[in-house]
């Protein structure tokens, strides 16, 4: 399996808990009470954001679009 490294970011929030962010994905972001907390949280919204992604792809390809489809492979570095 190929696995690509993405860089999660953690804050202490001023008002308590923490929140965190993916610097290569915008949008990727979230909050909790404890670190464990919010890398559960960031694993989810970046799941989240990819699929919401794929299934707009999805729709704005019409049945008629002539495309071709392949797996893109990210190697780490």
């Amino acid at each position: 399996m190929t696995q690509i490294t993405l860089t999660a970011i953690y804050e202490e929030a001023e008002e308590g808990g923490y929140i965190g962010y993916i610097a290569e994905l915008p949008g990727a972001n979230t909050q909790g009470e404890t670190m464990e907390e919010v890398r559960e949280n960031l694993l989810e919204a970046m799941q989240m954001i990819l699929e919401a992604n794929r299934e707009e792809a999805e729709h704005r390809l019409t049945s008629t679009a002539k495309v071709t489809r392949e797996a893109l492979i990210l190697n780490a570095a």
